[in-house]
C-alpha cells in the first residue's frame, strides 16, 4: 500500500441496520440475504478494508466465513447488533479473544 492509500471501514448487514453508519462516513454495504453478505464479506476482505463491522444476525449464518478472518491482521471483523438487537455473539467473541490473550476469563 502506498502512502496515499488509506485503509477504510465497512459496515455490512441488512439495510435498516447499516444505513445510519453512512452519516459517520463509513462505507455501508446493505445485503438482502446471508449469501449476499458472505460474498460481500470476502470481496471487502480482499479490498482495502481494515475493519468490517458485520451485524450479528448475518454473522450467525456465516460462522465459518467470519472465523476465517479471526486470526488475520486485516480485516478485523467486528460483530455489531442489528436492528433487532443483540444476539450476544459479539460479546461472546470478545470474551473468547480476552481469554486467549490473558489466559483466563476476566470478564
Amino acid at each position: 500500500m502506498s502512502n496515499t492509500e488509506r485503509y477504510r471501514i465497512a459496515v455490512l448487514g441488512d439495510k435498516d441496520s447499516v444505513l445510519g453508519f453512512k452519516a459517520l462516513g463509513l462505507d455501508v454495504f446493505p445485503a438482502e440475504t446471508v449469501e449476499e453478505a458472505r460474498r460481500t464479506l470476502h470481496t471487502l476482505a480482499r479490498g482495502n478494508y481494515a475493519v468490517i463491522y458485520l451485524t450479528e444476525q448475518y454473522a450467525a449464518g456465516m460462522e465459518a466465513d467470519v472465523a476465517r478472518y479471526k486470526d488475520e491482521l486485516t480485516p478485523a471483523v467486528i460483530l455489531i447488533p442489528g436492528k433487532d438487537g443483540s444476539l450476544g455473539i459479539g460479546m461472546a467473541n470478545v470474551k473468547s479473544a480476552v481469554e486467549r490473550a490473558v489466559g483466563a476469563d476476566i470478564l
